[in-house]
């Protein structure tokens, strides 16, 4: 038997608030034109009644869902093995909790999950997305161009599909890497290695290009495609140090990567940083502070990435906002030296 009590209806609030079924509506559903005494009047009866409204019904009145889409263009293996996803899925969640917005995680296993992704987009689900960790060759930002939904992306564009002007949110990667590498060499290193991440995501070309606005072209050999995770760490530092012994510093394109390595330098007997110094990117704690030795990096406030792309969404939602959003907002890096480097 349930003994549930019912929810409590519309009708039932204009009865208690001694008002109309209409003026409620207008109130509980963002409308306007009803005065203060009786909109305090509703408000209260909807406090003491429980009343939660119809989000249905709110949306035809409003035109919104208040919910966003969250598109990670990685598969689920990848994201809930990475902190830096966590970190910036926190930001984003912190931001819209706070401005009373849902958070809908759409994840891409494959190619087969764009256009899955893109028709949900599409179907007036949401009222706009964040989308990061794209690819060069993503199909994603066309098909969610023409899909017309709101967007914001993690991550400076470098797709050529006619997106290049999106709105975006990327930290100086470019900067960073000149700072991690300057530091190598004010450390008296001459053999500063590279591991890279994979160069199809515009972050890990600018660290590329940072590292070679320092060193220069000279020393090819001393470049490894990575590809942002430890055991890509590993293959890379194997090679570099079958390729050159001689090196004595490493930059890698995130701690991830950095941790990888110095597990394979530790494994050829390499003092860290006494023969060779170790820089990451990111200064996510999980990682750096708990590597041996903990981690020389560069930091990124990857958390307050993820709270600024939802800023900027929700505000090019706001009618009286609609055309204050930047084209792109780059956040500062800073250097966080610690015992590897």
């Amino acid at each position: 038997m349930n003994d549930t009590a019912p929810r409590p209806t519309l009708e039932a609030v204009a009865a208690r608030a001694g008002v109309s079924r209409a003026t409620v509506s207008r109130v509980v559903n963002g409308g306007d034109g009803v005065r203060e005494p009786l909109v305090e009047r509703v408000r209260k009866a909807v406090e003491e009644l429980g009343y939660v409204p119809n989000q249905a019904a709110r949306s035809l009145v409003t035109r919104r869902h208040h919910a966003v889409a969250v598109v990670v263009a990685e598969p689920e293996s990848r994201v809930f093995a990475d902190p830096f996803f966590a970190l910036q899925l926190r930001g984003i969640s912190k931001e819209l909790t706070a401005q009373d917005n849902q958070l809908v995680l759409l994840l891409t296993e494959g190619r087969d999950d764009h256009t899955r992704v893109a028709r949900y987009l599409a179907g007036g689900h949401v009222d706009g997305a964040l989308v990061f960790s794209l690819h060069l060759d993503d199909p994603l930002p066309g098909l969610i161009q023409r899909a017309g939904v709101p967007t914001v992306f993690g991550g400076r564009p470098g797709w050529s599909d006619g997106t290049a002007d999106a709105v975006y949110v990327d930290s100086d990667n470019r900067g960073g890497a000149r700072d991690a590498v300057r530091h190598l060499l004010a450390l008296g290193r001459t053999r500063v290695a590279h591991i890279s991440g994979p160069l199809d995501q515009t972050s890990a070309v600018d660290r590329l290009d940072g590292y070679r606005e320092v060193m220069g072209d000279d020393g090819p050999e001393l470049v490894v495609p990575g590809d942002f995770t430890p055991a890509g760490g590993e293959r890379a530092m194997r090679e570099l140090l079958d390729r050159c012994p001689d090196l004595d510093a490493v930059f890698a394109a995130n701690d991830l990567t950095a941790s990888g390595a110095l597990r394979v330098l530790r494994e050829r007997g390499r003092r860290v940083p006494e023969d060779v110094a170790v820089i990451g990117f990111d200064d996510m704690l999980p990682v750096a502070e708990q590597t041996d030795p903990p981690l020389t990096t560069v930091r990124q406030d990857i958390e307050e990435m993820g709270r600024l792309m939802a800023r900027l969404l929700l505000r090019s939602l706001d009618p009286g906002h609609a055309d204050a959003a930047p084209a792109g907002v780059v956040l500062p890096t800073t250097l966080v030296r610690r015992a590897s480097a």
